[in-house]
């Protein structure tokens, strides 16, 4: 039997905005537990939410990113249920009339190839409280505390239809939604701290069936690793059960990520058990057209149209330009190399290249880069007019790295400059040949097409007495001259 994943996402984005989104309490990350939450976030006696503006504008710029339908009226309604870190025993959510309707995102894939997911619709709401499992209290071990602080954060729920068919494609389209709300500015989305979480809706059948099998929810993925490896075990799960004769129960699932497995959570809520009704403390909100005019006026370059334009104006490759506009701070970044030293390409194969891995072996953003976009563009102009070899470059790039000084005062106090006068050349291309008698003379009975390889020989022996600093282009013209001129 084939069988035939099927995956919806619903991801929880926390806004970027100074305050909660029915109340003045601050959403500022690492205070001290519970010295944020305000009596409006908590729902006490006497007290009236009222609407978040900023909250609206940002939903309105991501509906408009998405090029979905933006609700014009959108209502609020109370979720019943109950849970230690939700005190108020409902959440304040949009059910029936959504901020955002239905629109499309389109992702690309490791293999070159694109897809196109729906968005059923994005919704605004409140965020819980968070629990705090197994701190330590004076009481000793074993308890869980409950922080209130992001009680009230203004969220926005962004719904995808079942579209997705692997736990790749399920990554693209999140890293998508990740570019988008950062492009936008509308949230950090640092998911190490709960601005950006998944649940992923999970399902199997087999390939050709038009039915959709039993689904399970997986709560609370909070990084692009964890969600790939949490829908592959759960898919295939489901399957093994299957074909054991059992049966898939809709619930919603745990992924324990030291184990690699799901566990049951409880049974899952349908609708009718969180017994929706109409807040009757927030109005309606109604959005005029001209407002939504202005907002799709302020709206940034966002990551497809900067992709396309960095083909156009740097001549990038389709894969290159995809790769260094899937985070803003990385185009931004580029985009000052490249305009400092006026070689795009050569700045995206270092940006790319020599700067991903060293963020990535020091764990760093690249916003906290310790090359600035300044010295890697120095970098690239002493390579541009060959004040030093590429090889070189690299040895440079580590010292700028250690904060040793920008490139010209690298090259400097270490005496890296390449070396290109002829005549220095000359003289060691002559040593080389007259200590290499033996590589001479089969440089000499060898077939023409062979050569070319063999002067890797003469090279390598050069730039050893060079101590790598002598002109490679320069040699090779050199060497292969005198090479010539004995046959």
């Amino acid at each position: 039997m084939e069988w035939e994943v099927v995956i919806g996402l619903e991801v929880h984005v926390q806004l970027a905005t100074q305050s909660k989104i029915f109340s003045g309490a601050s959403t500022a990350f690492g205070a001290e537990p519970n010295t944020q939450a305000c009596a409006v976030d908590l729902a006490m006696p006497g007290t009236l939410p009222v609407p978040n503006e900023e909250a609206f504008r940002y939903a309105v710029m991501f509906g408009l990113a998405m090029n979905a339908e933006i609700g014009k009226r959108s209502v609020f309604e109370r979720k019943n249920y109950f849970y230690p870190d939700l005190p108020k025993g409902y959440q304040t959510t949009q059910l029936e009339k959504p901020i955002v309707g239905a629109g499309q995102i389109e992702i690309h894939l490791e293999d070159g190839s694109s897809k196109t997911v729906r968005l059923h619709h994005a919704h605004l709401e409140e965020d819980a409280g968070k629990s705090l499992h197994d701190a330590v209290f004076d009481s000793g071990h074993g308890m869980s505390g409950i922080d209130l602080n992001r009680a009230g954060t203004p969220l926005i729920e962004i719904v995808s239809e079942p579209d997705m068919r692997s736990a790749a494609e399920a990554v693209a389209y999140l890293k998508k939604i990740h570019s988008i709300v950062t492009y936008l500015g509308i949230s950090d989305g640092d998911m190490s701290q709960g601005s950006l979480r998944c649940d992923a809706n999970v399902s199997v059948r087999l390939k050709g069936e038009e039915e959709l099998g039993t689904r399970t929810e997986i709560k609370n993925l909070n990084s692009f690793r964890f969600i790939e490896k949490a829908i592959k075990v759960e898919a295939q799960r489901q399957i093994d059960l299957i074909e054991d004769g059992g049966k898939v129960t809709q619930e919603t699932r745990l992924y324990d990520a030291d184990k690699n497995e799901t566990r049951s959570m409880r049974s899952k809520e349908v609708a009718n058990d969180y017994r929706y009704f109409p807040c009757p403390d927030l109005l309606p909100v109604v959005l005029t057209d001209d407002y939504v005019e202005q907002v799709r006026g302020e709206l940034p370059e966002l990551p497809d149209a900067k992709c396309a334009r960095f083909e156009k104006d740097y001549g990038l490759s389709a894969y290159d330009a995809d790769q260094l506009t899937q985070e803003r701070a990385t185009a931004d970044y580029f985009e000052q190399v490249a305009a400092k030293s006026g070689e795009p390409k050569l700045a995206a194969n270092w940006v790319m290249g020599e700067l991903a891995a060293l963020l990535n072996r020091e764990e760093k953003s690249i916003e906290n880069s310790p090359v600035s976009a300044e010295h890697l563009a120095g970098l690239i102009a002493r390579i541009k007019d060959n004040t030093i070899s590429s090889k070189i470059a690299k040895q440079v790039f580590e010292a700028m790295a250690n904060g040793e000084g920008d490139a010209d005062a690298v090259i400097e106090a270490k005496g890296l400059k390449q070396v290109s006068d002829t005549g220095a050349i000359e003289k060691m291309v002559d040593d080389v040949i007259a200590a290499s008698s033996s590589q001479v003379e089969n440089y000499r009975n060898a077939d023409p097409d062979k050569r070319p390889k063999m002067m890797g020989f003469f090279v390598g022996q050069i730039m050893k007495a060079s101590k790598g600093q002598a002109n490679p282009q320069m040699i090779n013209k050199i060497l292969k001259e005198k090479l010539d001129a004995l046959l």
